[in-house]
């Protein structure tokens, strides 16, 4: 399943990037995940793995385990889900007017043949609107009082 959000954040490409990779607080803008847990002794580049307890319709069901594959920035950052949830989630941005241009993709599978494939595909709008609120609520904190 493959799903795709994308958003306009009002700060510079390296400002977002530190923002996105600050891992612990991603709990804060992203609705569906409890919080965010670092695994290696090191938090930026490839090999970096988080841990994520997630919630599926507002249920806290599992904990999602990533790993970086790929580490550009300010422009790419590539996770590869490797718990019961599968796949690969990929952040590209790019500098625009006004600010940086997130694209946020999620290519998942679940190790169910048919079944799993069904759920998330269910799933999938549900998915695209969390994402989209993700990116929302990020613009509006990095929008804040300070700026």
């Amino acid at each position: 399943m493959l799903v795709r959000a994308e958003g306009t954040l009002p700060v510079t490409d390296v400002e977002a990037w530190a923002t996105l990779t600050d891992w612990e607080r991603q709990a804060d803008w992203m609705p569906d995940v409890d919080s965010v847990r670092v695994l290696t002794p090191h938090r930026e580049g490839v090999g970096v793995k988080i841990a994520a307890p997630a919630r599926v319709l507002n249920v806290r069901l599992f904990t999602d385990y990533l790993t970086v594959t790929d580490w550009q920035p300010p422009e790419l950052l590539v996770v590869e889900h490797r718990g019961i949830v599968r796949g690969l989630g990929v952040w590209s941005l790019d500098a625009v007017s006004g600010g940086t241009r997130l694209r946020w993709s999620e290519h998942l599978s679940l190790p169910l043949p048919i079944i799993g494939e069904l759920a998330l595909l269910a799933y999938r709008p549900l998915q695209r609107r969390l994402m989209r609120r993700a990116i929302t609520e990020l613009g509006r904190r990095l929008a804040g009082p300070q700026r």
